[in-house]
């Protein structure tokens, strides 16, 4: 078995300090090192993971990878994916992929001009309970697919990482973040389209001060007629047992399908202590998406989700903020690509 070689662009995202084990701990995979604008955070790797540190992505990028993961500020995503490209690397991005259609189908053509593949990090293509959901549409135990309703609702990020609520650096607040998994999820599913967006948002949670909005409603027509709704806000409590959480309902022909992508929860009550602690143990989609993306780079297996997925849920995004701005529903712009 080849051992694949991966190099990880920034240390921002919240998922960078999940990976990194994950893939320290996989079999023919071996994270050759960090870099990062940030020098304090990518002490922090050094520090957590006992990983090698580059002073600039340059550096990095000149060693002998296979691959890389960009794990940046939504904002920073074309360029570090851009670099990428040009050493024909096989990149993983964070999502959204960028913070604009534009930069999106920049970075999917910058990819297919220099033999580069990229793929955008959507667990939830990998999630179990979504693909027993999917397994039902397709033997028609549901019938067709009338309505759905999704809810991706999270803690506010800003105690994680601050440059979630910077309009700059993040693109947008609530809406870019959370709204793309379930989009992504949705067209997956459905195997569909998104032709029409209605969206509202506020920025009541977060208190005074807050430049982006924090909570938000989309809804989304389908080509073929199936309307959805996606709840993208951050308003769970800082006292909640996780970060959130993904759920879904499909109103059928023949049925109502529910669905939580995140069920797994270990709960502790510890009488001595006087404390109830729960562990959150649900991250086995994580986990296959790596495995997935190690597969594809080593050629075993199709390198899927693709940056021309990526960038149709970004298409949505842009929409959703037309949308928001005009008061009204809008149509969903598609950006032709070459791949």
């Amino acid at each position: 078995m080849k051992t694949i070689r991966i190099g990880m662009m920034s240390y921002a995202h919240v998922h960078a300090p999940q990976y990194i084990p994950m893939l320290q701990a996989m079999e023919g995979a071996v994270i050759v090192g960090v870099a990062a604008e940030d020098h304090e955070r990518a002490e922090e790797a050094r520090v957590a993971h006992g990983i090698e540190i580059f002073e600039s992505y340059d550096a990095l990028l000149a060693q002998p990878l296979d691959a890389v993961i960009v794990s940046s500020e939504n904002a920073r995503h074309r360029e570090h994916v851009e670099l990428a490209a040009a050493k024909g690397l096989t990149i993983l991005c964070e999502k959204p992929l960028a913070t604009t259609g534009e930069d999106a189908a920049a970075m999917v053509e910058a990819c297919h001009a220099a033999g580069a593949r990229l793929m955008v990090a959507f667990p939830m293509r990998f999630s179990e309970p979504l693909s027993e959901v999917l397994e039902l549409m397709h033997n028609g135990e549901l019938g067709d697919i009338q309505a759905c309703e999704g809810v991706n609702q999270g803690q506010l990020p800003r105690h994680r990482r601050s440059w979630f609520v910077d309009p700059v650096l993040a693109g947008g607040g609530a809406v870019t973040d959370h709204t793309v998994h379930l989009v992504d999820a949705l067209r997956w599913m459905l195997d569909d389209e998104v032709v029409e967006v209605y969206a509202q948002a506020n920025d009541f949670v977060g208190g005074e001060g807050m430049e982006v909005e924090t909570s938000g409603l989309v809804m989304l027509t389908f080509s073929r007629g199936t309307v959805a709704t996606v709840d993208c806000s951050w308003n769970r409590s800082m006292t909640y047992p996780t970060w959130g959480g993904l759920g879904m309902r499909f109103v059928a022909q023949n049925a109502v399908a529910d669905v939580d992508a995140y069920s797994q929860l270990l709960m502790s009550y510890d009488d001595a202590a006087g404390k109830v602690s729960a562990m959150d143990c649900s991250q086995s989609a994580y986990q296959a998406m790596l495995e997935h993306f190690v597969a594809a780079v080593r050629g075993d297996v199709a390198l899927t989700p693709t940056g021309t997925e990526g960038l149709r849920a970004v298409e949505v995004v842009d929409a959703a903020y037309r949308s928001i701005r005009e008061g009204q529903p809008v149509r969903c712009e598609r950006i032709s690509v070459s791949a």
